[in-house]
């Protein structure tokens, strides 16, 4: 069997989109088989991009506040595993960076997921990834206030749909308090709980 090192050096080999992607290849992921926690993201931003480093922007800075950890934690992959939809940079649109090249996902993403047997908590972040692992149609809007449906009962891993924490989606924040007043909090305790190898 494949161990997880040898996955991870094929798929940051991969050139699968390379014609399509203008600033080219440069997988961007973080895994490790101990991980216990998942970030299930959208795809690199620019910034990512050229460093090759998940999470190394003004979203990860957020992000990070959210889960209420700092970057050494958030950097340690038998923490946490970070699986954006496209591993590369799409490049960008008119109205921002581009959605997750639609190859990436359906060639990789069940081989890196099964190579994650401890998680106990993933973060389901923005409309892509919410399609994925929740199989759900509707807006982030929707399925993010009905989180508590994701997180209550006996669910394994717990789940957590979350908006993107891009600054363009400042507005969304605004406007929808209760993200950062309910959820974020709930979130932060059960971060705590995992790291700290409490069962649930």
């Amino acid at each position: 069997m494949e161990t997880d090192h040898q996955l991870i050096a094929r798929v940051k080999a991969c050139t699968l989109c390379e014609p399509y992607l203008e600033d080219g290849v440069r997988p961007v992921f973080q895994l490790d088989s101990r991980a216990r926690i998942l970030v299930a993201a959208q795809a690199p931003g620019r910034r990512v991009h050229e460093t090759g480093i998940p999470f190394n922007d003004p979203s990860g800075d957020r992000l990070r506040d959210w889960l209420g950890v700092d970057r050494e934690t958030f950097y340690d992959p038998t923490q946490l595993a970070i699986l954006p939809m496209g591993f590369c940079y799409p490049g960008t649109g008119k109205s921002g960076d581009l959605p997750p090249r639609k190859e990436c996902a359906p060639q990789w993403r069940q081989q890196l997921l099964d190579q994650l047997p401890d998680l106990e908590l993933i973060l389901v972040i923005g409309q892509y990834a919410q399609a994925w692992h929740l199989k759900e149609k509707g807006s982030v809007t929707q399925i993010v206030s009905n989180w508590r449906e994701y997180v209550q009962g006996d669910k394994h891993p717990m789940i957590f749909p979350m908006p993107h924490p891009s600054p363009r989606n400042n507005i969304w924040l605004r406007r929808n308090p209760w993200f950062e007043e309910e959820l974020v909090p709930e979130l932060q305790q059960q971060v705590r709980r995992v790291l700290a190898g409490k069962g649930v």
